[in-house]
């Protein structure tokens, strides 16, 4: 499946190495002001080549809009957008084409499809994220009309943790680091990590603030089920937990509950989750990342025959794909939670009502 969502809807295409990676969103509703360079500023945020610890490839994931907006707003017809590819060094993969790289798709993708497209992993690829920033991008101007704002960064490298939470301090370390006094080791692990030509792991914290009461379908379409879902579909993702996650099973029910007042919830353990559906405090996840699978030391596979080799890598990859993924993450929680907010529009008789009486 190459969709995500059902009222808010978007469906992405192309490959790493193809001509372009793109994107079409359907449900946006009509009379959305487009602001092309808030959408542009997202993808400058996801973009390689910005850092000596991330990947050197040079794109400048610069966003054409082919449909869907007029005069600057959404016309209510699907929006498609379309990156063209720039940098892409195919001749770096030829060592490897009849070989399944550890840790990356090409053994599942070769045995389901029984064929293919090695360059950078094709489909496959964290390139393809470029298109789901490009449709949060969509998603977070429309939540902001109903003052819904997403915000994200990195929670954890290599277990050094931010023991603070400033977003806005995110938004200016080089490693999207949620905590000043967690940043430096964090950047330190790793170029550490790229000295050796290995790579570490880590975690974004992603969160949506005013979020209003009852978003989410109980009961097969939740918003946490539905949000974890989204955010697990993400390149290297490895787990994902609302709230205090797996803190929660190791607390008792009259420690974890979160109290309520007539001023709102004491606390917010929940995550902004109850039974499926936003409870009108923060909308909180944390989202863990493997260490890059694209490794430059020597490993073990098979190639394609079912022979056992020893191979080098080449190319050009990320040290830490947590690093850019935080941009991804806020795309998916703006998507998932859009998507929710209009779902949302046919709970009531009252809201049929007001629109149409």
């Amino acid at each position: 499946m190459n969709s995500v969502g059902l009222k808010f809807r978007f469906t992405t295409f192309g490959e790493s190495h193809g001509k372009a990676i793109g994107c079409i969103v359907d449900g946006v509703p009509a009379g959305l002001n487009i602001d092309e360079a808030f959408i542009q500023s997202e993808l400058d945020r996801r973009k390689p080549g910005q850092s000596a610890l991330t990947t050197q490839r040079k794109e400048s994931d610069k966003v054409e809009i082919l449909s869907g907006v007029f005069e600057g707003q959404s016309t209510g017809t699907p929006i498609a957008m379309v990156i063209f590819n720039e940098n892409q060094k195919s001749r770096d993969y030829n060592n490897i084409k009849d070989i399944f790289r550890p840790g990356h798709a090409d053994f599942t993708y070769w045995n389901k499809y029984g064929i293919r497209d090695y360059r950078g992993g094709g489909r496959s690829s964290a390139r393809e994220t470029a298109a789901r920033v490009a449709a949060g991008a969509v998603a977070k101007l429309m939540l902001k009309e109903i003052g819904v704002e997403v915000k994200g960064g990195i929670l954890e490298i290599d277990s050094i943790e931010s023991k603070e939470i400033d977003f806005d301090f995110a938004l200016k370390s080089e490693v999207k680091s949620l905590d000043k006094n967690a940043e430096a080791a964090q950047i330190e692990a790793v170029k550490s990590a790229k000295k050796s030509h290995d790579s570490v792991g880590g975690a974004v914290l992603v969160q949506a603030f005013n979020v209003p009461v009852g978003l989410g379908e109980p009961l097969y379409y939740k918003l946490d089920a539905t949000l974890a879902s989204n955010l697990m579909g993400i390149n290297a993702a490895k787990a994902v937990e609302i709230g205090d996650g797996i803190d929660s099973s190791r607390k008792r029910g009259s420690s974890n509950n979160d109290g309520i007042t007539k001023d709102g919830f004491l606390s917010n353990h929940s995550g902004g989750i109850l039974g499926g559906i936003s409870n009108g405090d923060v909308v909180s996840a944390k989202v863990w990342f493997k260490p890059t699978p694209s490794v430059f030391k020597e490993q073990k596979s098979l190639n394609i025959k079912g022979e056992e080799i020893t191979y080098m890598l080449e190319g050009r990859h990320d040290p830490c794909v947590a690093i850019r993924g935080v941009v991804v993450c806020e795309a998916m929680m703006a998507l998932t939670l859009a998507d929710m907010a209009l779902l949302n529009m046919s709970s009531k008789i009252d809201n049929l009502k007001r629109v149409y009486s």
